[in-house]
């Protein structure tokens, strides 16, 4: 159950999702997640819908990474400035999880609120089987971290957002990442400060969101001693780095959001153009997915008596 609004006030209302999975599975996931980083360094594929997240876990990752913006972009055709709820990212966030063995990080936006919304938010996504969240500083409504006009709040107030999430989780192991969009909006010391303070308030991992070059990254590893998420989006402010050259430089997570949805958007894009062109899809069949190939992924035996994907 989770409360809703309606125009006269607060109503309860079911959640668009049954937990599937029992606490123990979820608290194991986010168990593992530490595992991996305690160990090295883990990539984390950006996906916005369950189907990809089996093919990130088919292809053999550790992890997958529940993009914000593909889940706006891909699901409900909007822009990434904060237009989906909590009840929205919890319900398409938990699809993902429990189609996977492997843990899921979600983009949570700025915690959906203050403190008591923070709290709130992470009840909610330690239920949907996520194995941790990011929390960014930014204003409401947020911007996509790689534009400008971002604004972003005081210090003392994501301080407070960060507390709340460490006392309101129930699983020990559930990663809290802080998120900083300050390098845009001040400039790198202070993203430094902010970095150092949400550290102290209790945050796992700090997420330095638009840093400028490769010596910008070198020089937060050198400073924070956390682990530390990198985020290597396509056209932003950021240069492109790889996988090796950030785990050589401190980075323990490293996200590749919309990577897999721009090359699936771009593929889609060129066989509509191409079909309503020609009528016929019969040149794309060997680009396609075939039905067994789907029919693997999601471990589907037509000629089974009963699907049992629900049962592991």
């Amino acid at each position: 159950m989770s409360l809703g609004m309606t125009g006269g006030g607060f109503v309860i209302c079911h959640s668009c999702f049954a937990i599937w999975q029992s606490k123990s599975r979820s608290m194991s996931k986010s168990k593992r997640l530490r595992e991996l980083i305690a160990k090295g360094a883990v990539m984390l594929p950006g996906v916005p819908n369950a189907a990809m997240a089996r093919q990130v876990e088919r292809a053999g990752f550790d992890a997958v990474y529940v993009s914000g913006a593909g889940m706006a972009n891909a699901t409900a055709g909007v822009p990434d400035i904060g237009l989906l709820t909590l009840t929205e990212v919890a319900c398409l966030a938990g699809y993902i999880a429990r189609a996977v063995k492997i843990p899921a990080v979600v983009d949570a936006d700025t915690g959906f609120g203050g403190s008591e919304n923070v709290a709130r938010t992470i009840h909610e996504l330690e239920a949907a089987g996520l194995a941790g969240c990011h929390i960014e500083d930014q204003e409401f409504p947020k911007r996509c971290g790689h534009l400008a006009g971002k604004s972003i709040v005081d210090v003392g107030e994501m301080t407070e957002k960060i507390e709340a999430a460490v006392a309101a989780r129930r699983d020990p192991d559930f990663m809290i990442i802080a998120r900083t969009d300050a390098r845009a909006v001040e400039d790198f010391d202070r993203t430094l400060d902010r970095a150092q303070r949400y550290l102290e308030a209790g945050a796992d991992a700090i997420f330095p969101e638009a840093l400028q070059s490769e010596q910008e990254f070198r020089d937060f590893a050198c400073e924070i001693d956390l682990p530390l998420l990198a985020n290597m989006t396509e056209f932003g402010k950021s240069p492109m780095l790889s996988f090796h050259d950030l785990v050589g430089l401190g980075y323990r997570m490293v996200i590749f959001p919309q990577s897999a949805f721009r090359v699936s958007m771009k593929a889609s894009d060129k066989f509509l153009r191409a079909l309503k062109e020609s009528g016929t899809q019969r040149e794309w069949i060997e680009e396609m997915q075939t039905r067994k190939e789907l029919y693997e992924l999601l471990d589907y035996d037509p000629n089974a008596e009963k699907w049992l994907g629900l049962n592991d």
